[in-house]
This record gives structure tokens, sequence and C-alpha cells, in this order.
């Protein structure tokens, strides 16, 4: 069964106010930036693949957090820019764990060329896949978290 909206997720990594990107040479803008994202593959939840998309695209293992932010590009509303595919994309605040340092995987996704850490206040300098840099530095500075509801920890006690 297809769906008309594909789902992604990824990880929003901040750290002494420098943000983890991914970095990509694309063929018709050059040097472009992204969040370590990607698409949920069947029997994964949402959760999961952040975790992997963060190991697969920055050899890391990340404790994801609350939500940050969802994305939207709906093709028919942006001339085609990026695809035909409307695509709903989370952004999850997340955590290194054990204090591993983020790299280019031995074998990366199409095009990618490096893994950096860029000071937040360099955001508006740099080119991003998703032009959201003013909304990645407002959300560091007025974080409005939202909590994952996961069906399958509902009948968990949660304690106060």
């Amino acid at each position: 069964m297809q769906f008309h909206i594909r789902v992604r997720a990824g990880a929003l990594i901040i750290e002494d106010n420098k943000i983890l990107l991914t970095e990509y040479n694309d063929p018709v803008r050059g040097i472009v930036y992204d969040l370590p994202a990607g698409g949920a593959e069947p029997n994964e939840s949402i959760v999961e693949t952040v975790i992997r998309e963060a190991k697969e695209e920055a050899c890391i293992e990340v404790e994801v957090g609350p939500l940050a932010f969802v994305y939207e590009y709906a093709p028919h509303l942006n001339s085609n820019k990026f695809g035909n595919t409307h695509t709903l994309v989370m952004m999850f605040e997340c955590k290194i764990k054990d204090n591993a340092i983020p790299s280019l995987p031995a074998k990366p996704d199409p095009n990618q060329t490096g893994v950096k850490w860029l000071p937040l206040t360099e955001l508006q300098n740099v080119q991003l896949y998703a032009n959201m840099g003013t909304y990645i530095q407002e959300y560091t500075l007025n974080k409005r978290n939202i909590n994952l509801i996961e069906e399958h920890k509902l009948n968990q006690v949660i304690s106060m």
C-alpha cells in the first residue's frame, strides 16, 4: 500500500551553541546542509527512525527527546522544487550518547560529503535543504517542545 505523504524523522542536536549538520554536494545547488534525517521504514517507529538515521548519517547513537518541530513539504504549494513527494518531517531534540564523535559514515548517502558542527550564529550563512535556519535559531532561544505520545507506552505508569 502506498500513501500520499512520506513520513520522515530526524535529530536536532545542539551542543555548546553549535548544531550538528550533514553536508551534501548537491549537483544543482552546490554545498547544502541538512539535519540527520530520513524516511521511516516499514515496521519502524518514528523514534527508531531517528536513532537509525543518526547512526547512518553521522555514526552516532542518540537519545531521542521531545519533538522540536514539524516541517511539511507540499509539492503543489512549492512548484515541485524538491520533487513531487509530499513529505512530513518530525525533528526531535536529541543528545549524543557516550560522548561519541560524529563522523562521515563509510557508506554515506548519495552526495553526502561530511558531518559538521556549525555555530548557531552561522546558520544564516549556509544553505540548508529546507531554509529553516531562522526557525532553528528561534527554537534554541524559546523551546516549545511537544511530547510524542506512543501508544505502546500508554499503559506504563508515568511518575510525576
